[in-house]
């Protein structure tokens, strides 16, 4: 296995890790009947960001934000593995991409501004630039 695919494959682990992160806080805090139930808009008397506490409402960002950021790794870490193109660079650029994905739940979580930003940026610099080396 690659190391691509295997900093790929803790990245969807965090990534289960970050939904128990926010969706215990959450049943707690929502209820089993907002939980359980279809989570309709309409039937909230306010957005469920607005409901939840500040801290949960910054993890579910952050899992939001780590399910978009996941789509664009896997890209680069299957396209790197499935040309060739895997290098030392490229490795070391996966687990830059998994170290800011680590290191941006607490930033976010605990709004550290503006290092949240840096470390979501260093994530996804890291990605184009693997994208970027599986065209070389």
């Amino acid at each position: 296995m690659t190391t691509e695919l295997l900093v790929l494959i803790l990245s969807a682990l965090l990534q289960a890790v970050q939904l128990v992160l926010f969706a215990v806080p959450a049943n707690l805090e929502l209820g089993p009947r907002t939980t359980m139930g279809p989570r309709d808009p309409q039937d909230l008397q306010r957005p469920k960001d607005q409901i939840l506490s500040r801290r949960t409402g910054r993890i579910m960002r952050a899992y939001d934000n780590h399910n978009e950021a996941l789509l664009l790794f896997a890209i680069a870490a299957v396209a790197v593995t499935l040309t060739g193109t895997g290098s030392a660079l490229t490795a070391t650029l996966a687990w830059i991409y998994l170290a800011a994905r680590i290191l941006y739940v607490p930033a976010y979580a605990y709004g550290w501004v503006p290092w949240r930003s840096f470390i979501f940026g260093a994530g996804w610099i890291a990605t184009v630039l693997m994208l970027l080396l599986a065209l070389l």
